[in-house]
């Protein structure tokens, strides 16, 4: 339980020093259903698109909110659909498939939803009698595997994936949705993130939840280089999904094990794992109540900010948990921005929010709320996400001092003290200045990940969220807070992803990609490609088809 509480900046929470939104329009051609366009149509070139660029710009997110009757109610629930805009020697195609999921198929062979969702729980078959139905609560649930979060890479192969133990192996150039892929038929996990980090030997890490009699746990999973996989193809073996020599390399145990904490994604640095244990929980109890009454799995997770984050930093060549337990003030956190180590201390980005209840909040109904009153009411009542720094002192012993702070470097402002043995305090430092707070905070950062990923690096990319939907594009300095902005009004941007360019000197030398929608015209969807460094406009890809709000995207070179 925490018992010291982090001063909020004037007094204030992350929303309250965001700017109200008043006026807000409808988006709800951004979560409507959409048609696929499995062969690529070309796209119309605006400005210039570089030559350099080849290779294709994947996106996934929800695409289909209804079968016959039955609705959608949460945002997350609809059904996947893959995105691929193919650029080469400066021009660009555009096709789109649904994830052939066996959620999909079976909905769509029965026509209604067959398959419980995250907010949505699958009503049993009304050709059943009374007792049947009812009884058919007390079943298990069957996992879904609607992977709609993002493409994921595990031994040089693509996946989509979700937060369940299921995946989907696809292929990058068609869409084609291939096998299913149960973690836990590899290892003793039954989930995984959609967000997996990568090191540059080629292994991949992720975590992923276990739970039975000895209790609940967070696990570090570290999946292998694709060298083998590569050897067999050469040999002629047969092209299958391979997660052999996957490996748990650290499990945590779940502070409180009736209320394990829900977490999206996590921190890598070159030599550490950290996991932040945050206080949105997830009640086991209520899971198995909401299963009778007929509730969504949305509603099992609560917002506790009774209790401290405790961020658990694990050794990742060793598997090591350090004894000691890193504490802040109760803080959300969904997506981190990037980890790095200086002198003796791990500096921590990452996008939080001061309210956890967000997630449970983005329903359709919400979502397609009317302009004005009704859309503002509602985008005021959410979280801001602001872009946060800690920084952890690795080398404690009995010698250290209590109640002082640790953070010696000089460029830092977060803190850290020894509050007992084996315990620290932290508070963190503002990754921004206040210009930020006019485009409503940020979310979904990206970095040059290649070549910067848990290292020290200086730009990031992102979206600002002036309204329900990320209506801007950003690019931060984190050396001097500084912001340049790409943002017009009524076009909504995708998550921005950056690719270097080929002989880049410099850690911004290269585009960023995004993907533009709006609600006011019908199919004017396209590519904007972004110089990163200047963050003006270098050209864009006009394609005449309506694409959905989505999530997350990579971009596959030589695609």
């Amino acid at each position: 339980m925490s018992k010291t509480t982090e001063p909020q900046t004037n007094g204030m929470s992350s929303r309250q020093r965001c700017p109200q939104g008043k006026g807000l329009e409808n988006i709800e051609p951004l979560v409507r259903s959409v048609e696929e366009t499995p062969d690529p149509i070309p796209t119309t070139i605006t400005g210039t698109i570089p030559t350099w660029i080849n290779g294709s710009f994947l996106r996934n997110g929800p695409g289909k909110f209804e079968f016959g009757k039955d609705r959608y109610i949460h945002w997350f629930d609809g059904m996947a659909m893959m995105h691929r805009f193919y650029i080469c020697e400066g021009n660009v195609t555009y096709s789109s498939r649904f994830l052939r999921s066996d959620s999909f198929v079976g909905n769509s062979e029965k026509n209604r939803i067959v398959v419980s969702e995250f907010g949505t729980l699958a009503m049993p078959d009304p050709c059943k009698n009374i007792f049947a139905r009812f009884f058919s609560r007390f079943q298990p649930l069957k996992t879904t595997d609607n992977a709609s979060v993002n493409f994921v890479k595990y031994k040089g192969d693509y996946y989509v994936s979700t937060e369940t133990n299921y995946m989907r192996r696809v292929d990058p150039q068609s869409l084609e949705t291939k096998e299913k892929v149960d973690w836990s038929q590899y290892i003793a996990v039954n989930s995984a993130t959609a967000h997996p980090h990568y090191d540059r030997e080629g292994a991949t890490y992720n975590m992923g939840n276990s739970y039975g009699k000895s209790g609940f746990f967070y696990n570090i999973l570290r999946v292998p280089p694709p060298e083998e996989k590569a050897a067999a193809a050469a040999a002629g073996v047969e092209d299958s999904a391979d997660l052999n020599g996957a490996t748990v390399i650290c499990s945590i145990r779940a502070s409180e094990p009736r209320k394990p904490s829900y977490y999206h994604s996590f921190v890598m640095s070159e030599n550490y794992i950290v996991f932040i244990e945050q206080p949105i929980k997830l009640d086991l109890l209520k899971f198995m109540l909401y299963r009778i009454q007929g509730k969504g799995i949305s509603k099992v997770m609560t917002w506790e900010p009774q209790y401290d984050t405790i961020f658990h930093l694990v050794n990742r060549h060793t598997g090591k948990v350090s004894e000691v337990k890193y504490r802040a003030a109760a803080m959300f956190t969904l997506h981190q921005i990037n980890a790095f180590e200086d002198n003796g201390f791990l500096v921590m980005d990452m996008c939080c929010g001061d309210d956890g209840d967000v997630i449970g909040d983005f329903t359709l109904e919400n979502l397609r709320r009317g302009s004005g009153e009704e859309m503002d009411k509602f985008y005021n009542s959410m979280c801001r996400n602001l872009p946060r720094r800690y920084v952890l002192p690795l080398t404690l012993d009995e010698q250290t001092p209590l109640d002082q702070n640790l953070v010696t470097l000089d460029n830092y402002k977060a803190t850290a003290k020894k509050t007992k043995p084996r315990e620290v305090y932290m508070t963190h430092e503002e990754l921004h200045d206040d210009e930020l707070l006019q485009y409503g905070g940020l979310e979904f950062p990206q970095i040059n990940y290649d070549q910067y990923n848990g290292r020290p690096y200086r730009y990031f990319y992102s979206c600002g969220f002036g309204h329900v939907f990320s209506d801007s594009l950003l690019k931060m300095d984190v050396h001097t807070k500084e912001l340049k902005v790409w943002r017009y009004p009524g076009l909504y941007p995708s998550e921005p992803v950056f690719v270097a360019s080929p002989k880049a000197t410099e850690e911004d030398d290269g585009v960023v990609l995004s993907v533009i929608i709006t609600p006011r015209e019908e199919k004017s969807t396209f590519l904007l490609v972004l110089d990163a460094k200047t963050f003006t406009e270098l050209g864009r890809a006009e394609v005449p088809v309506n694409i959905p709000y989505g999530t997350h995207g990579v971009f596959n070179k030589m695609g």
